[in-house]
């Protein structure tokens, strides 16, 4: 005989029950208005793409220019563990939300089992001693809850935003980390370039120090001169020395960021004025794009999570039914196990109203309401700080530019001041102070320089995350 399933009753009731609807508790959500200005500080323009689209529309190849660079970057977002740690938290918060959207069907389960009693004479009816068998196989679910008051719907909403949010963070770490590569290897490049510039003015200084002890055997230049030329070249092979080590920790840094060794052939050359990056940003969007900005989402996403936890709260003050339904077919015998007439079944209503429960459904309930709080200051601190990155980064890119033209105009001036401070020196019309003296202001004006040229490559790369951009191949 074919096993004997729930009665038509019954499986009337779970199709009942698979069809209600739930009323859902949460309040109804609303976006907090962003408290941060229309504009930006100053009337700087937010850069955007060509056509007024977002910087997040620019895609790194676009921005990367320099195909070393792009290959560290993909290196890096293959191979770098926090951004591996935040993409595993995803798959961690996708198993979450699956287990909790289980909840909203029932757990359906076969079950066979057999039972053998023995029955001693002293309580048996019949005064002998009793074997008694019983074989079932039943399918069955229990303690299925019906939502009726969204209480398992609000979690499951719960659920959800918690994995949308882990995604944006992910987004975010992964913007993070492309800046962050970029920064370290323009801040390589940099110092690369005061590496060697390091180099070429100790040797230079070598030389003219060499050229005044000549002069000083011949009577010509003093002790004191010797004395200045000297420290001059040992302050340029000191500031060599601690370029190099610096040289040597960017690259660490760098492998560190990346997550692997980092082939030579990937690394930049010893100059920041040609790389690497979008050469500017376009202008013009306002700053409500901050609020598509992934950590923004993220704590969006955050706080619809803790409105829908107020639902499930709420919930707890009102009825759950839970119910527990199995149909099967039981028997004495193993053998008639499946016999005309063995069809068994039960089904188990449960109803729970609570009474009494000591204040702790009100305390819940004020504890979800607080989180939502919590959670509204947050999305709006995150806005406030992404209004404040992207404000800071326009005040140094209205300055920048006019910063890098006046210290290569400052160069160019020390250069040239340098080489006619060596004509006078080796004609003999200024003493070796004065040659010394163009020296330093040349060197401190090179460096200058190469810092401007970084700072205004690390400022693109600034704007490029701190408005979104980066997380596109």
């Amino acid at each position: 005989m074919t096993p004997v399933l729930p009665s038509r009753a019954a499986m009337a009731a779970l199709a009942a029950i698979l069809a209600t609807g739930c009323v859902s508790l949460a309040p109804e959500y609303a976006q907090p208005q962003a408290p941060i200005p229309a504009g930006w500080p100053g009337a700087a323009a937010a850069p955007s793409a060509a056509g007024g689209s977002p910087v997040a529309e620019i895609a790194r190849g676009q921005f990367l220019r320099d195909p070393r660079l792009q290959q560290v970057v993909a290196l890096a977002l293959e191979n770098n563990r926090d951004l591996r740690v935040a993409t595993l938290n995803i798959e961690r918060a996708r198993a979450q939300y699956r287990i909790q959207r289980a909840e909203l069907l029932p757990t359906v389960s076969a079950d066979a089992g057999a039972t053998v009693q023995r029955t001693p004479a002293a309580l048996s009816q019949s005064g002998e001693s009793r074997i008694t068998r019983q074989y079932s196989v039943d399918l069955a679910f229990a303690a299925y809850e019906l939502d009726l008051f969204g209480r398992v719907r609000s979690l499951e909403r719960q659920a959800l935003e918690t994995y949308l949010a882990r995604t944006e963070t992910q987004r975010s770490s992964q913007i993070s980390l492309v800046a962050e590569v970029s920064g370290a290897w323009l801040q390589l490049a940099a110092d690369q370039s005061l590496l060697q510039l390091a180099r070429d003015t100790h040797a230079s200084r070598r030389r003219s120090y060499e050229l005044t002890q000549r002069s000083q055997a011949l009577g010509v230049a003093s002790a004191l001169e010797l004395a200045q030329a000297r420290g001059s070249m040992e302050s340029a092979r000191a500031d060599a020395a601690a370029y190099a080590r610096q040289v040597a920790q960017d690259r660490n840094a760098l492998q560190l960021l990346v997550g692997t060794a980092v082939d030579a052939s990937l690394l930049p050359d010893a100059t920041v004025e040609t790389l690497a990056v979008l050469d500017d940003l376009p202008v013009g969007v306002s700053s409500s794009v901050l609020q598509t900005r992934p950590d923004v989402l993220a704590a969006e996403h955050q706080l619809i999570g803790a409105n829908a936890n107020i639902g499930a709260a709420r919930a707890a003050f009102f009825p759950s039914i839970r119910l527990t339904a199995s149909g099967g077919t039981a028997s004495p015998d193993l053998g008639g196990l499946f016999d005309a007439g063995s069809g068994a079944w039960s089904f188990v209503p449960q109803i729970s109203l609570p009474i009494f429960a000591g204040g702790a459904n009100r305390a819940s309930l004020k504890v979800a309401e607080v989180d939502r709080d919590i959670a509204v200051a947050q999305y709006e601190k995150a806005v406030q700080t992404a209004f404040r990155e992207v404000a800071d980064a326009l005040a140094q890119r209205a300055t920048v530019d006019e910063q890098l033209a006046a210290q290569q105009a400052l160069a160019d001036a020390e250069q040239q001041r340098y080489a006619l401070s060596e004509a006078r020196y080796r004609s003999g019309v200024d003493s070796s102070l004065s040659l010394l003296d163009a020296q330093r202001s040349l060197y401190a004006a090179r460096q200058g320089l190469i810092n401007a040229q970084l700072a205004r490559q690390t400022n693109l790369v600034t704007l490029y995350k701190v408005l979104g951009g980066g997380w596109n191949g």
